[in-house]
Formats: C-alpha cells, structure tokens, sequence
C-alpha cells in the first residue's frame, strides 16, 4: 500500500509530496502549515498522509509519527467513522457536517483526484467558536450599535447648541468620564475653518460629566487613530474645561496639544493630564468635505482607550460635525433670509392724524422669518384713509418678495382714490398679468367727517369692530376671488363707525386653529369684551394676549384704527402736504 500511496508532502513528521520536490507542492505545504483551519489528507486506504498543526490541535492527534496512522478515536468526533469517508471515496460527493464537542466545528471532507485516478480524502476541520473571532463580533455588535444609537441620538435638529450637547451626553458615560465640545466660529466669507484652524478661536458649547478632568498635559502622544497611547507627559497644563455638566456659556478655553493635534489633522489624538489620573482623547468634528468645525474631549480614570472606543467616538463626532456644519449652512440662510426681508419691507405709511392706529406682526413659532402677511394705509384725499389687510401663501424669501409686489402695486392703484371694490378689481388685474401666487386682501376706506367705513374683500377673513357698549360685531363683508385669480367680482359694504368703535382687521393666523372650525375659531375672538376707552394699542395687546396669539401656528398681522374725537384732532398740528380739508 505504501507503494501505491506516492506520499503527498514532506515535512517535519516525515511526510513527502506525490509528485517530485516542485515549488508549487511545497508552496501548497507551506499555506497549509500556516492556515487556522485544520487540514489532513487521508490516503485510499484511509491512513494520513498530511495534517497541518491546527488539525492535531483541533482534533488531538499527535503531531509526532502520524504519516501511516489511521485517525485515533480523539479524531472520530470531527471526521466521523470510518464509514463516511470511505462513502467519500466510493461516489465523491463532499460531507459537510457540525461535528467536535458541542458542535464546535464544521468538517467537510471531499475526495481528491489525480490525472482521473482517486488519490485520497482532503478533509477541512473549522473552529466556529474561535475566541479572538467572538471578540472581535462582540466588538463590531458593539460598534454597530453605538452607530445606530449616534443616528437616533445626534443631530436631532438645526440647532448647533442642541446637538453639541447631544454629542457630549451621548460620551459621557458611554465611553468617558467627561467630555466637553470646544467649537470654532463660523468662517468669514470666503474663507474656510479647514486652512489652519486655530484652537485659540475656540469656544466651550457643551459639557457632560466631571469636567475637571479635562485638564490636558502639555507633552501629547501621537496620532491614535487606531486608539493607543503613545506617551504621558510631565508638564503643566495649558488649558481647563470648566461648567457644571450642563450647556457651556460660550466662554473661550485654552486648547492643549492634543486638541491643536486633532485640529490640524483631522484625526483622534491622545495624551495624560498632570500625574497621569485621567486618559484623554481630542477627536475633531468633521463635516462634509473634510471641514473641522472643533474639536470633542473625552477623559477617563479607569484605563486608557482602546481602538475600539476611538472608533466610536470618532463616528459620533463625525455625526456631530455633519449636523453642525447644516446648522450653519441653516442659519447662514436664514439670517440671509431675514435680511433681503428686511431690505424688502417697509413700515407701513401713517394714516392721517384724525385716526388712532396700532399694528403687530408676530411670526409663527420662534422664527423671525417674516411670512406673506402683511398690511398698509394709505392717506387720500379729505382726511380719509384706506386700511389694507393682505396675506400672500407661504412663508421665506419667496413670500417677502411677492408681498413687496403687492404693496407697490396696491399703492399705485390706490393713488386713483377709486373705492376699495374698484382698487381690488384693478389690483387683480395687475397681479393676475404678473404671474404672483394668490393672496387674500381687505380694503377698509375710513372717511372720519363723515363716520363711515367702505369695505371690500378678496377672499380675506371679515374684520370685527368692538363696539362703544363692550360687544364685537363681525361684519358681513362679501368674500370675493382672491387676488391673482384675474375673476373679480368684488362687492362693496359701508357701516357707520364712531369714535367710540375700534375697527380690527387680522389674518388668518390670529383665529384659526388646527382641528377647529373656522365659525369656532370667530367667535372666540367676538367674545371678547374691551371698554371703548381703552388706547388702541393696549387693545391689540389684549386681543394678542387673550387668543394666545403668540403660540399660533401660522403668521399673525393685526391692524387696529380708531376714529379721533374731533376736539383731540383740532389739537394735532397739520401734517406737512396734508389735504387742507382733512
């Protein structure tokens, strides 16, 4: 048998390839010496030829004088009995099978030819429960679910604030003592925080944790991207994160190498403080292309930090830096918003002096984005004057714009004193050749001399006037197309005000509420009660105050006039220009 056997390798335990000493045979050799998987080959009589070191390891064999042994009984567990392999030999279809104690391997034996002539068994013993294999699954589970959490965690919002204290709460302590985010302002136009950021520029943003750790040593390690150490140092340090865990002030604090290191490399960098109590670790914030927005701290008593542990703080401060640098981007368009708005709208004209006037305008929510209401008055000719009460769809930029062509347009066409139906219809017209979005508008002709009001309206909510006994009618004014439709029908309503009524006209934003018909949403606000004595801006502030104005969910404009008693209006002086009839 020995004889037909041609031995297949030659090695330390006696073992000679088939074929001659060719580089190939002993290159294949030398792979399986090295491999983790345990490997044997088995002749047609079932007998070794080959095993590597990690087949003996696995399976228990000797390693010594195995080439003509047939496989021991600590081997039967991984290759089965004798039997099997043999089935292996006669049809050549590989076994694969869970074998070893407990079922700690897989085994897969396959039939080996050679030129057409079956040679033997090849038989592949792998360790599915390899130790350092569970430890680094354990450590990529880890990894995946931190990532996960980082996602739901930071960068909720468009708030630099919020997800800097996002970031420092999620560390602190998943994975430190403390830490501290120190960001760098905003970069001029033009310029770029990824060319040589300062850390001098920096600012304290938010604190978690016992942040007088964060005392960095003056002697820094190297690079520890991969997450160790690579030296304490002795000197004094240059800088201290002070707060109290929560949001920091803004205050500036001093950087130390390792946070200068990480700034100027864009990767995590390590170093002690003072008598080595704390490891530290400075891993910058970076945003899309490679921007550094600043820079997070992280301190530690227990031990240093791992590679592991540098991975998921720098993919949690990677998250930070995207969220910081969209904030910013948000808020640079935003104050870019604000000021073209700004630059686009004016205050409205004063009426004449013979009415008393108040307006207020208060953006939804927080926002100090202006929206598409607005209003205006006109002055006319014999001491009247046209009130204008308009609200164009959407809010931003676009909305600011398109009630900018409102206004002049509504001031040209008024200039005509033609009544408010006609300046309406005029006004459709214009706007409907324009192509602007849809707006709502009233048009209120106040004439004191005679004690009337002429009303007209586009599609807007009535006005209500509070009335000299306490109550608040709301008046029937017909609602026609709004503007930019091109339709018109515009209809025309007087009523007879006093100097005792307070006529107020409002948008949408000021009643209407989610979830709530409109007819409720009115007669909240015809419930109100005001004394007719009442200054006219102190009623508006009521109004605001009793329908909670403030927290609406849409804009809300608020035009209030009231006719002057004509013993006040002989006290004003006439106005430069005025109609000398007024």
């Amino acid at each position: 048998m020995a004889a037909d056997r041609r031995d297949w390798f030659q090695g330390r335990h006696g073992l000679r390839t088939s074929e001659a000493d060719s580089p190939g045979a002993w290159a294949l050799e030398d792979a399986l010496r090295e491999t983790t998987a345990g490997t044997a080959v088995l002749g047609i009589d079932l007998r070794y030829l080959f095993a590597n070191p990690s087949y003996c390891r696995i399976t228990g064999e000797p390693q010594e004088k195995l080439a003509g042994r047939s496989p021991g009984t600590s081997a039967e567990p991984y290759l089965g009995p004798a039997e099997v392999l043999a089935s292996v030999l006669d049809d050549g279809i590989p076994r694969t099978r869970v074998t070893g104690p407990g079922g700690g391997c897989h085994t897969t034996c396959i039939r080996m030819e050679h030129r057409g002539k079956v040679t033997g068994v090849l038989c592949i013993v792998v360790e599915t429960e390899v130790p350092e294999l569970y430890e680094e699954l354990e450590l990529a589970r880890t990894r995946l679910a931190a990532a996960d959490e980082a996602a739901e965690r930071i960068g909720t919002s468009l708030d630099e604030a919020t997800t800097c204290r996002e970031l420092v709460e999620f560390l602190s302590p998943r994975l430190a003592d403390a830490a501290a985010v120190d960001v760098l302002p905003p970069p001029s136009p033009g310029s770029s925080l990824r060319k040589n950021p300062n850390p001098s520029w920096m600012a304290r943003a938010a604190t978690a944790g016992a942040a007088e750790l964060l005392v960095e040593d003056t002697d820094t390690g190297t690079d520890t991207s991969t997450g160790t150490d690579s030296g304490t140092g002795d000197g004094t340090g240059t800088g201290a994160a002070t707060g109290d865990g929560g949001g920091g002030g803004g205050e500036h604090h001093p950087a130390g190498p390792a946070i200068a290191k990480a700034l100027a490399s864009g990767l995590p960098a390590a170093a002690h403080d003072v008598g080595a109590r704390a490891a530290m670790l400075a891993v910058p914030l970076t945003g899309p292309s490679g921007k550094v927005f600043g820079v997070v701290q992280l301190a530690r008593t227990e031990s240093s930090f791992s590679g592991n542990d540098t991975l998921i703080a720098r993919d949690a401060a990677r998250r930070a830096g995207v969220a910081i640098g969209h904030a910013r981007e948000f808020a640079a368009e935003q104050q870019t918003t604000v000021e073209l708005q700004r630059a686009l709208l004016t205050e409205p004209g004063k009426p004449h002096p013979n009415l008393e006037f108040a307006t207020r305008y208060l953006p939804v929510g927080s926002s100090n984005l202006v929206g598409g209401d607005w209003f205006e008055t006109v002055r006319l000719h014999y001491g009247r004057t046209l009130l204008v009460m308009g609200d164009v769809m959407g809010h931003g930029v676009d909305a600011a714009v398109e009630m900018n062509t409102y206004r002049a347009m509504l001031r040209d066409v008024a200039a005509a004193d033609l009544p408010p139906h006609r300046v309406l219809r005029q006004l459709d017209i214009a706007i409907s050749e324009t192509s602007a979005r849809p707006a709502t508008c009233l048009l209120v002709r106040v004439d004191p001399a005679r004690g009337i009001g002429s009303f007209s309206s586009a599609g807007h909510l009535p006005p209500v006037v509070f009335t000299g006994d306490g109550t608040v009618d709301l008046l029937d004014v017909p609602a026609g197309p709004p503007l930019g439709t091109g339709l018109g029908g515009y209809e025309l309503v007087t009523r007879e005000l006093t100097p005792d009524d307070t006529l107020l006209l409002f948008t949408d934003g000021l009643v209407e509420r989610r979830d709530e018909d409109i007819d409720e949403s009115l007669a909240r606000l015809t419930s109100l009660r005001m004394p007719c004595t009442i200054p006219v801006d102190k009623l508006v502030d009521q109004v605001v105050r009793e329908l909670g104005a403030d927290k609406a969910e849409d804009d809300v404009a608020l035009l209030a006039a009231r006719i002057r008693r004509r013993h006040a209006a002989a006290e004003e002086q006439p106005v430069q220009g005025q109609d000398p009839r007024a």
